[in-house]
């Protein structure tokens, strides 16, 4: 198949789960086109199958804000006409879905006819898709797409209530490539260059967000470093991550817990860790929780939104109520304190982790696109068993 995927190509989730998903796909064989306004960040261009078109916007002083809406529908276009492309993939509802939907129609106007699925990530429904002034356009996407899918069950019926959608969406979850795990790391990077011997690693990575609760990370592991040796690792940069500074120098664990910033680095990092919180507000599914469980690491998280279908309590690790410091600190000591309990959740979490491997979920994406080219002009039906399960 001919397939073009259009993504955000920043460090955030849906830009590198449509990344890693692409590079799968021509792994397969499959020839895909990414299409987006830079290359994404864990986009690699050595495989004859993937390609790369930048869409450029051009300035007008017309223009406060440039029309990246339009010029992406306009190169959407040229490429499909250019390389024959049979499918559009966009992940994020807003602007891609809608962009999508207008090169779908202007496609049709020289009679060609191509299908677009549509796959919602989190933020694009529950943030900025359900602001007032967006909520119109991401509705109409949504339903003009020819196929739709969530990341998790609980995305699915957020979607649902939020907005008056008119056609089922297909749950596939995110994906891990566990098989890269054993490959690319760098023996030379010891844990001793994180932590001192005895000390446990305890990891945080995300875009600090307030939705990330990042407070609450500092308070959970000033908890823990009162009761055993640890080191605390903040991987990723944001707004509130000032914040977590100053917080640390108010309780006085500076020197336990060391701030990363952006890293290229996370597998390392992930590599040598003990456990990962991650006790957000909410998770559209949790991709940071799956990444650390890959990599044998169990996770303490909040409860909220996708991450119960991710982090199985009191398996690959234990879920608390939003804000409930005290638990989760609790939990994590649980975990942590005893060298035998900690391994049993290591392996835990790695057992779970392998029912995301991507070789399980592609299959999934591939029927669902063989489908919709088959069906492009009979909308799928309501209880498609694609998706239903993995």
């Amino acid at each position: 198949m001919k397939i073009a995927i259009v993504c955000y190509p920043t460090f955030g989730g849906s830009g590198v789960v449509a990344t890693e998903l692409g590079l799968e796909l021509a792994r397969k064989g499959h020839e895909i086109h990414f299409i987006t306004y830079s290359q994404p960040v864990r986009l690699a261009l050595l495989n004859p199958n993937v390609h790369y078109h930048e869409v450029n916007v051009p300035e007008y002083p017309l223009f406060h804000y440039q029309p990246y809406e339009l010029a992406l529908s306009s190169k959407l276009v040229d490429m499909v006409k250019l390389y024959k492309i049979e499918l559009l993939h966009v992940h994020y509802a807003i602007p891609h879905a809608y962009a999508g939907y207008m090169a779908k129609q202007m496609l049709k106007e020289e009679g060609i006819e191509i299908p677009m699925v549509t796959t919602l990530h989190g933020t694009d429904i529950t943030l900025v898709g359900n602001h007032p002034f967006y909520k119109p356009a991401v509705t109409f996407s949504i339903n003009q797409s020819d196929v739709v899918t969530s990341v998790s069950q609980s995305l699915k019926e957020a979607t649902m209530d939020l907005f008056q959608i008119k056609k089922d969406i297909v749950v596939i979850p995110n994906f891990i490539e566990l098989n890269k795990n054993t490959e690319d790391i760098n023996i030379a990077c010891h844990r001793s260059v994180m932590a001192n011997e005895g000390e446990r690693i305890i990891t945080h990575i995300s875009n600090f967000r307030k939705v990330k609760r990042i407070p609450d990370i500092i308070k959970i592991f000033n908890k823990i470093q009162k009761k055993i040796p640890a080191k605390l690792m903040m991987v990723g940069d944001g707004p509130e991550k000032e914040k977590a500074e100053r917080l640390c120098t108010e309780l006085g664990i500076t020197d336990k817990v060391i701030f990363f910033g952006n890293s290229n680095e996370i597998d390392k990092i992930l590599s040598y860790s003990d456990l990962f919180l991650l006790p957000s507000e909410t998770e559209s599914f949790g991709l940071a929780a799956l990444e650390a469980m890959a990599w044998g690491v169990p996770v303490i998280s909040s409860n909220s939104g996708g991450l119960p279908e991710v982090n199985f309590d009191g398996i690959s690790g234990y879920l608390s109520d939003v804000g409930n410091v005290k638990e989760m600190a609790e939990n994590a000591l649980r975990i942590l304190k005893d060298d035998a309990v900690l391994m049993q959740f290591k392996k835990n979490a790695l057992e779970t982790a392998k029912q995301f491997d991507i070789a399980n979920i592609l299959p999934l994406y591939e029927e669902l696109y063989e489908k919709a080219i088959r069906s492009i002009k009979q909308p799928i039906l309501s209880g498609d068993p694609i998706g239903a399960g993995i």
